[in-house]
């Protein structure tokens, strides 16, 4: 008979959840072991909010085999904009206090009727606009890679529980790469899901003009495509949504990868990719080359200081926006020192634009979407690193400077991500896949961005690079692996 952490080890969520309906393994055990690895590497890494022992006992009490998909696996939920019932709702800020939430988006809802359990939630920067998981309110968030490098943002917490082997996957949300960044940085698989395709109520319509959207980071390729199998299609009220397959993106993601064209682009104007990332995307193109896909060397049609200035007007303007509905939620307006400097900057440069600029930045953005349907004309797909050097050093990225103006944070964040907020803007789906690391041991992951609603495409190219080369034996020195391989 195997124990608990040994199946932990070995098994995904989708093959756990099997387990529990062969009645082979029970809910409780599977939470209490999972507590137990959260308490094992929590000191080292920092990657929990808040821990929900208590009510996810309960939840693993009344959890049956034949619950759904996910039936009895213990995940978390990001502390940010994805209300769980009960739960502290901080969006990793002092300013919103210790209100808890008494409502859960569907997402989360989702979730739960899939058959997951919430074992606590995870930690991400003050309302995400940070490309490393770092706030004055829960401090850093480390990479079991190695503690002193940041473990990416803004679901670095997510990344880094995943990594380090404490949960199968979990939930989290991307608004500018911040599922694909900390994916990235701490070597598992993120997937941003295209446009409208997962549920945004019941608070929103869409976060950020529709850049923000909600799914998991995930060790294996199965879990994220059998996670969007039950999480993905429009909710009630939703002003739009992306199209659903035809059948199911498990089915996708275990059919045959047809040959693809893929348009291979190793920099971005007008900051470069070190050596380290560019030996990162060669290696992936090569891999693919392999598998009999064809790469072709091209450029973007995007002009990467203008863009950013137009998603810089809707994330300033979106920032005041939930400033201000929280003052009012509170009773009490926000104060400017209760917000972290990167906020400020924001607010300062951005946050009182006119009605017109916003609508303006808004088109601009959609016609940028029509460009790149177009550029994909010739392509199936576009690689790129997903990032232009290997993670940082905590302290290293994020401004805690006020004097900064905002185009030298932009220059701070973007010189390192210049990539993944493109497809956030466009509407269509990327991931990043975990394909190498560099000399110090870090990794660096391959991104990889499709047509819109074409997630089929990616999730079968992805799973065949997992074949090819499995990057799930690779585990990072802080993990809570108690023994067996994963299989």
């Amino acid at each position: 008979m195997h124990s608990i952490h040994s199946l932990l080890d070995s098994h995904d969520g989708y093959g756990l959840a099997e387990l529990v309906r062969k009645g082979e393994v029970r809910p409780g055990e599977l939470l209490e072991a999972v507590i137990e690895r959260i308490e094992q590497v929590e000191p080292q890494l920092n990657a929990v909010c808040e821990k929900l022992y208590d009510k996810a006992r309960l939840d693993a009490q009344s959890a049956s085999a034949s619950q759904g998909t996910f039936a009895g696996v213990p995940t978390l939920i990001k502390d940010l904009f994805s209300p769980l019932r009960g739960a502290l709702m901080t969006n990793g800020s002092l300013a919103c206090g210790e209100v808890r939430a008494d409502f859960e988006a569907e997402v989360v809802t989702r979730l739960r009727q899939a058959g997951c359990v919430f074992a606590g939630s995870s930690t991400a920067p003050e309302f995400g606009t940070s490309y490393t998981t770092e706030s004055t309110r829960f401090g850093a968030t480390r990479n079991p890679w190695n503690t002193e490098h940041s473990a990416g943002g803004s679901s670095g917490g997510a990344a880094a529980l995943v990594a380090a082997r404490v949960v199968p996957f979990a939930h989290g949300n991307d608004g500018g790469g911040s599922l694909r960044v900390p994916a990235s940085c701490c070597g598992v698989f993120g997937f941003k899901p295209s446009r409208g395709l997962m549920p945004s109520g019941p608070l929103v319509g869409e976060g950020w003009a529709g850049m923000g959207t909600p799914h998991a980071i995930t060790l294996s390729v199965r879990d994220s495509a059998a996670l969007l199998d039950v999480t993905a299609g429009m909710d009630l009220g939703a002003p739009y949504a992306a199209p659903l397959h035809s059948t199911s993106y498990l089915a996708a993601a275990q059919g045959p990868a047809r040959p693809l064209r893929i348009a291979l682009v190793e920099h971005l104007d007008p900051w470069p990719s070190s050596a380290e990332s560019l030996a990162a995307v060669r290696h992936a193109a090569r891999l693919c080359e392999s598998l009999g896909h064809s790469v072709e060397v091209t450029r973007l049609p995007v002009e990467l200081p203008v863009f950013l200035d137009r998603v810089f007007d809707i994330i300033g303007a979106s920032t005041r926006g939930y400033i201000d509905m929280l003052g009012q939620m509170r009773g009490q307006p926000v104060a400017l020192e209760e917000l972290e400097p990167r906020t400020r900057i924001i607010l300062r440069e951005r946050g009182d634009i006119g009605g017109a600029r916003y609508a303006a930045a808004v088109d601009w953005i959609h016609a940028l979407g029509r460009a790149f349907a177009a550029f994909l004309q010739d392509f199936d797909l576009i690689l790129t690193p997903t990032l232009t050097r290997e993670p940082p050093r905590i302290g290293e990225l994020d401004a805690f400077d006020e004097r900064l103006s905002l185009a030298e944070v932009m220059e701070q964040f973007h010189s390192y991500s210049p990539f993944t907020a493109l497809f956030n803007a466009t509407g269509q789906p990327a991931m990043s896949v975990p394909l190498y690391w560099t000399a110090a041991g870090l990794p660096i992951g391959a991104h990889f961005a499709g047509r819109f609603g074409d997630e089929a495409t990616l999730l079968a190219l992805a799973a065949q690079l997992e074949q090819a080369q499995p990057w799930a034996s690779r585990v990072p020195p802080v993990n809570a692996r108690q023994g067996g391989a994963v299989n």
